[in-house]
């Protein structure tokens, strides 16, 4: 029996018949969703957004140049900085008559904003700063966000200085050329008669040769101009920028700064006295901080000075160097990475089978290596001013006083992990050789439940490998059954594999010793009959290494959690970087099971 439709029967029919089979397959779409979780671990979500937000914030990176290397979350909070300040300069800049964005708003209040940021930028580029304290970031990591916040404030100080040009009284434009630029010159004069004019204007030329030297490249190449021009251009800024807020009642923004780096200093300075107290007669043993310097390479000066008993630190930790005997100025202090490793158990000549038998030996595999346990150690890389002094001295083998400010920086805590990855270049191996040591020494002690521990190392020439030889051979004879370890370094020198293998003895510069010339013997290390080669797990090759294929790999082969430490140039660094993004650590693969990845990036270079 049929019944006749009305046009809004149809239009009903009409649209259920269009939406109907759509909510089906939302239906379908929905239960094929909720089996697809149930075939993964609901409880690895989380870990799955926090990699996910690694991924992001981290690795994601903005490359400016070969050399500049900006993450996300740095990109992030310069972004959110500069929109922070801006809201505050021009909000409510409407004048009583109405006019929008007056200059005369915008122009003083964008000054006071930036005068209020001067105490946290000085604090943050403290090296005991309360910042570090509250967050637990360690002052190194801070440094960019201090240079970032000057930058920014630096350019808010020169949008104030052309706003008050242009809202001057002085600035009333002439019909001729001439009469105006009269009146304009009569006028500055008389305003720069002024004492806080004179000296914004001085802070202002002050903080412009700052940020000049502060770019990275002059910061690199000439450091030691940076740092004197550093200290006088703060000081000069800050005095000079205290006298010209003073008349506008803004100067209680400026003297906490004063504050800051004052407190910093005397800190240094305890520290200093405390680290090197037989330098200033508390106690007998003069000399003990003196250091012995010889060249690894031609561009590596190894330093080594007796571990005081009162000095201890963690692996990866950084230490300042001052050395008056061989910077221009007695107070300079410069940063480096203590390579040696604080433990008194790999110092013991005893040796355990890897293969688990219980048979120990009595091996003697210190020799050259013995500093890493024994003495504070430091690998300088040569490049020009201090360190090519440094490496004059190291020339002649020479003896330099040292005082030691430290240590400083973080320690990564690796002992949660199941597998520990290490990838250095060159000298990187200051970073990444203690922190491995460490692994195997917790893995030891039963403090770490790591199961596999990679060290990759990219070297220029075989001869490298004698810097750390034993060091590393006494570590893979110490690791237990349970920890599988892998050796991987790659010789990317000009040396064919061939030469590199090969053994000869070739004589060096002669030196005089007592009086009589004495020629050094200096012994290029058959690679072919190392020990080190020998041994399980340790591989050389020529060529470069395939970052990017070896960390996919070891992330393929691991299960529960990985970290990836990186100690090198940038190009090394990136390629890390590029390695473990998305799909290696997506949120598919944790939730499918895979390794959750933690990266820990330790660059080359100066703060």
């Amino acid at each position: 029996m049929s019944s006749d439709f009305s046009e809004a029967d149809i239009i009903a029919l009409v649209h259920e018949n269009d939406t109907y089979p759509e909510q089906v397959w939302y239906t379908i779409a929905a239960f094929l969703f909720v089996v697809g979780c149930f075939q993964f671990s609901l409880r690895r979500i989380p870990l799955a957004i926090v990699n996910v937000y690694r991924v992001v914030a981290f690795r994601w990176t903005l490359e400016i140049g070969k050399s500049y290397t900006l993450n996300m979350a740095e990109v992030f909070v310069t972004v959110a900085y500069i929109a922070l300040l801006l809201i505050y300069a021009f909000v409510n800049t409407t004048s009583v008559e109405g006019q929008k964005l007056d200059i005369i708003y915008w122009s003083n209040r964008i000054a006071m904003l930036a005068s209020s940021q001067f105490p946290i930028i000085t604090a943050l580029g403290t090296k005991n700063n309360l910042v570090s304290l509250v967050t637990g970031i360690s002052y190194d990591r801070l440094n960019y966000v201090h240079r970032m916040m000057a930058r920014t404030c630096f350019m808010l100080l020169w949008v104030h200085a052309a706003g008050e040009i242009v809202c001057s009284p002085s600035y009333v434009p002439s019909i001729y050329a001439c009469a105006f630029l009269m009146e304009f010159t009569e006028s500055f004069q008389e305003t720069l008669s002024e004492p806080w004019l004179r000296a914004g204007i001085t802070a202002m030329v002050a903080f412009s040769i700052l940020i000049l030297v502060s770019l990275r490249p002059v910061r690199n190449d000439i450091y030691e101009v940076f740092f004197y021009v550093h200290f006088l251009g703060v000081l000069i800024f800050l005095v000079g920028g205290y006298y010209h807020t003073k008349g506008a009642y803004g100067s209680y923004w400026i003297w906490p700064s004063f504050v800051f780096w004052a407190l910093d200093r005397f800190i240094r300075v305890v520290r200093l006295v405390v680290f090197n107290h037989s330098y200033f007669g508390f106690k007998s043993g003069s000399g003990t901080m003196d250091a012995t310097t010889e060249m690894l390479s031609a561009d590596v000066v190894r330093l080594r000075l007796r571990r005081p008993p009162h000095f201890h630190w963690s692996p990866g930790q950084t230490a300042y160097l001052i050395m008056p005997s061989v910077s221009t100025l007695p107070f300079e202090a410069h940063p480096f990475t203590i390579a040696s490793f604080d433990s008194s158990l790999l110092s013991t000549p005893k040796t355990e089978d890897q293969s688990g038998s219980g048979e120990n030996d009595e091996t003697q595999v210190l020799g050259s290596s013995a500093p890493f346990w024994k003495e504070l150690v430091f690998l300088v890389n040569v490049h020009g001013g201090f360190t090519k002094k440094l490496k004059e001295v190291a020339a002649t083998k020479g003896i330099v006083k040292v005082f030691v400010d430290g240590p400083y920086g973080p320690s990564p805590d690796l002992g949660s992990y199941d597998t520990c990855v290490f990838v250095a270049g060159g000298s990187g191996i200051s970073y990444t050789l203690p922190v491995f040591l460490s692994v195997i020494e917790s893995v030891r002690k039963g403090k770490s439940s790591c199961k596999r521990v990679v060290f990759i190392w990219s070297i220029r020439g075989a001869g490298y490998v004698e810097w750390i030889e034993e060091a590393l051979i006494k570590a893979v004879q110490l690791a237990p059954p349970s920890l599988t370890v892998s050796i991987r370094i790659f010789d990317t020198g000009s040396l064919s594999k061939a030469q590199s293998m090969e053994e000869n003895y070739s004589p060096s510069t002669p030196t005089e010793k007592n009086g009589i010339p004495e020629q050094v013997v200096t012994r290029k290390t058959s690679l072919t009959s190392s020990m080190l080669l020998s041994l399980r797990g340790v591989k050389m090759e020529s060529g470069r290494s395939d970052l990017d294929g070896l960390l996919k790999e070891e992330v393929s082969m691991a299960s529960g959690s990985m970290s990836v430490s990186v100690c090198g140039s940038q190009n090394i660094s990136r390629a890390v970087r590029h390695a473990l993004r998305f799909p290696v650590s997506g949120p598919s693969s944790i939730l499918s099971g895979g390794p959750s990845v933690t990266l820990y990036v330790e660059s080359f270079g100066y703060a």
